[in-house]
């Protein structure tokens, strides 16, 4: 009896133990890209589109080889004028998915350490409070570009981590 009951106890605590580890949530990006830039600007922004499967997490920071520093921005209309603005994150709720897009939210590359042209790939890796980092490729697109639509994916299909 004793050994059925220490078993059962094990079996028990294991249980637990899987239950504690739901399936994290996945972040995937979509449509990403950056707009080719003159010979010596200092800065740059990527576009791209975030949505998570389940739960909710938070964009907290992105990083670049290709720049100094990378923050998050968004456009506020302030007295009539639209003003950049740095956030601190970007809050993401499963089923609603978040696009970063020009005049609107995204990510400023800061200090340029060379000038983006089209067809060239910036790697970006972003920091979500949950779901860790996640590494995109983001292609560089002509200097008035715009976000993909509908089934057009821009030929990228979505990372996922």
């Amino acid at each position: 009896m004793k050994f059925f009951a220490k078993h059962l106890a094990l079996a028990s605590l294991s249980m637990l133990a899987l239950t504690g580890m739901a399936a994290a949530a996945t972040v995937t990006v979509t449509e990403p890209f950056s707009r080719a830039t003159a010979p010596m600007a200092k800065v740059g922004a990527a576009f791209l589109t975030l949505a998570l499967d389940q739960g909710e997490d938070k964009l907290l920071s992105a990083s670049s080889p290709a720049a100094e520093k990378a923050e998050l921005h968004n456009h506020v209309m302030e007295n009539g004028v639209a003003q950049m603005r740095s956030v601190a994150a970007i809050p993401l709720v499963a089923g609603t998915p978040v696009q970063l897009q020009p005049g609107g939210l995204h990510i400023m590359l800061i200090g340029l350490k060379q000038q983006l042209k089209a067809g060239d790939a910036v790697p970006l890796t972003l920091n979500f409070e949950k779901a860790g980092a996640v590494s995109v490729s983001v292609p560089v697109k002509g200097p008035g570009a715009r976000p993909a639509t509908g089934a057009d994916q821009g030929g990228h299909n979505g990372h996922q981590h």
